[in-house]
């Protein structure tokens, strides 16, 4: 099981830092918004109403439509720990998550980014 507190953290909570460290690196929150798309399923009102609605990290990939089936295509260093090597499947997920808002943050190009899909396919 992953560590209680940060799957009892609420995503309402970690979503301001996302859009602090992108902007602090002069990146766009769309950009943040549109890997998180991608990742979860949400729609931007999903993404929207989970940070209002106060969700835990749990709830919110529970009730995420759909984790993008080239998440497992997610991989390096994280915390110090390999993504690709994570057992438990929720904190793989907030890792895989990391991990992206990381991309996002350095300006990697966003094919890239979302494993060569085009960003269009994420808009929502």
């Amino acid at each position: 099981m992953a560590d209680n507190r940060l799957a009892a953290m609420p995503f309402a909570r970690i979503y301001p830092l996302y859009v602090a460290k992108v902007e602090r690196k002069g990146q766009s929150t769309d950009d943040l918004d549109t890997v998180l798309r991608w990742l979860t399923g949400y729609d931007q009102d999903g993404l929207e109403a989970a940070v209002a609605d106060g969700v835990d990290l749990t709830g919110f990939f529970a009730a995420a439509p759909r984790l993008n089936p080239n998440a497992s295509l997610i991989t390096g260093m994280i915390c110090g720990v390999r993504v690709e090597e994570i057992d438990d499947p929720l904190l793989q997920k907030i890792r895989y998550m990391d991990k992206l808002v990381d991309e996002v943050a350095r300006g990697k190009k966003m094919t890239s980014i979302l494993r060569g899909e085009a960003t269009a396919s994420s808009r929502g």
